[in-house]
């Protein structure tokens, strides 16, 4: 199942081919299949079996290399909104997630660039739908509309958040935006974005656990 994974996976492939050379990572990807029967790219969205991997080729230097990964990619941060005068930018209480990768920075900065990628997450920020719902709320051909909403799906950007039984007892999914608050920040070219996720997405993340674990 596709979850906030997919999307922080999205960078991470590069990252990790790009620090650990092609030799490496063809002992990685062998053993991956070898134990687990997935490749390097599946992995990522279930990071703790390529941890257990990194471990058995690393040993305690693992950790290291994990951090290494993450580090300039994204950061997970307490938000406090009382010791933040900038009220008109501040996010709620919480945890989130603060982005620098500019492929990560790149896919939200392109979904907000389309009209309609834009109206079919704002619609369902605070409330999850169907994609029929989604398409019938933003006025959007459904062509084009279940197009777009696959691509939002693929990048990680919708995620599923129940269903709805119809009449006939067939289920069909629901879905809602991977964050409900977000905040661009461009300062001299370079771009971060903070995300703010909710509770059940960030328990249910294998990645933000690894993180959380790197940091205590």
């Amino acid at each position: 199942m596709k979850n906030v994974d997919t999307f922080l996976s999205k960078s991470l492939d590069n990252v990790i081919r790009k620090n650990l050379g092609d030799n490496t990572i063809h002992k990685i990807e062998n053993r991956l299949f070898e134990k687990y029967g997935i490749s390097l790219t599946e992995s990522l969205t279930q990071f703790q079996k390529l941890d257990s991997v990194l471990i058995e080729y690393f040993g305690a230097g693992a950790d290291g290399l994990e951090e290494k990964f993450f580090k300039n990619m994204y950061i997970i941060k307490n938000v406090d909104n009382k010791n933040n005068e900038n009220k008109s930018t501040q996010l709620q209480n919480g945890q989130c997630i603060t982005l620098y990768d500019s492929t990560l920075t790149g896919l939200i900065l392109e979904a907000f660039g389309d009209s309609d990628k834009k109206k079919i997450l704002t619609s369902v920020l605070s409330e999850s739908k169907t994609v029929y719902e989604i398409l019938k709320d933003c006025e959007i051909p459904q062509t084009s509309g279940y197009r777009k909403v696959n691509s939002l799906i693929n990048n990680g950007l919708l995620l599923i958040d129940g269903f709805l039984e119809t009449q006939d007892n067939k289920k069909t999914n629901k879905y809602r935006a991977i964050f409900h608050n977000l905040e661009i920040n461009i300062i001299k070219d370079k771009v971060t974005i903070n995300i703010q996720i909710n509770k059940r997405n960030i328990e249910n993340s294998s990645i933000i656990s690894a993180i959380t674990r790197l940091k205590s």
